[in-house]
């Protein structure tokens, strides 16, 4: 049997359980995704604990995405290290190291998990104009998955020498603070919008002027819970493509499934077992 979990503190409030269980059951498939909850000191013993045991992957959650990069026996991908994150560890078998995987990578499926949400929405990123509201891990990711797929991309955040921090790490990117009529000017033309912010996670607030919305726009909610943000209610209103926070939520998931077993996640189910959640 194949085991996964999720390596947080706290994980409690993880969706990811039921998501990866009803695709091994929908598969047929000897395995179980189990929760771990170590003392954030305690990070290191807890990968190296993973490994020994023979866990087959992890995915990484708050507060740990960034401190895994400083682990010596964990080898990020290119694009992790570029974000400055990683939230999901693929141990890989060695026969010949009964107590080790021998090779322990670490990625980010965040960053295709926006991008496989969007295409879910026949939304394409490559020549597009995109705008990216928060520069924290969320818009970190987002913004080199856009940067990456050939978007021109526009940071916008309330501190503003962090959306230029940002803007010059990420590829033909460009960094604003959120000043009196920002928002407005940088949407007029815009393509895609992600709200990479918490901002109508627990309130009925969004962090974009209604006005700015536009038929032509797709606008993207990192927040799932609720599904309905007010950003997402103002979009559909204005005529644009909304798309929820689930389907990010969902297919970084995807991503993770894929890349352990090397099989073809069973997207329909997986994303029924998450919504019947939220």
């Amino acid at each position: 049997m194949d085991v996964f979990g999720l390596l947080g503190n706290p994980v409690g409030h993880s969706r990811s359980p039921p998501m990866h269980e009803a695709a091994y059951d929908e598969l047929a498939y000897d395995a179980r995704y189990v929760t771990f909850e170590p003392d954030p000191s305690d990070l290191e013993t807890a990968v190296a604990g993973a490994d020994a045991l023979g866990i087959t992957g992890l995915n990484v959650t708050i507060p740990f995405k960034q401190d895994v990069l400083a682990l010596d026996l964990v080898e990020p991908d290119d694009l992790a290290t570029r974000i400055g994150a990683v939230n999901t560890i693929d141990f890989e078998p060695d026969s010949s190291r009964p107590n080790s995987s021998g090779h322990v990578t670490g990625h980010n499926t965040d960053a295709a998990g926006a991008l496989r949400a969007l295409r879910e929405h026949d939304v394409t990123a490559a020549g597009a104009d995109a705008v990216v509201v928060g520069a924290g891990g969320a818009g970190r990711a987002i913004s080199f998955a856009l940067a990456d797929a050939g978007a021109t991309v526009t940071i916008a955040n309330r501190t503003e020498s962090t959306a230029h921090e940002l803007a010059d790490d990420v590829p033909n990117a460009t960094g604003y603070g959120l000043g009196e009529g920002v928002l407005e000017s940088l949407l007029a033309d815009a393509d895609i919008l992600v709200n990479a912010t918490s901002v109508g996670m627990e309130e009925d607030a969004t962090p974009v002027p209604a006005g700015a919305l536009h038929v032509d726009l797709a606008v993207m909610d990192a927040v799932y819970q609720p599904l309905e943000t007010r950003l997402l209610r103002d979009a559909a209103a204005a005529g644009a493509t909304t798309v929820d926070g689930a389907w990010m939520l969902l297919y970084q998931g995807v991503e993770a499934f894929e890349l352990w077993t090397g099989r073809d996640a069973p997207v329909d189910v997986m994303n029924e077992a998450l919504r019947a959640q939220l």
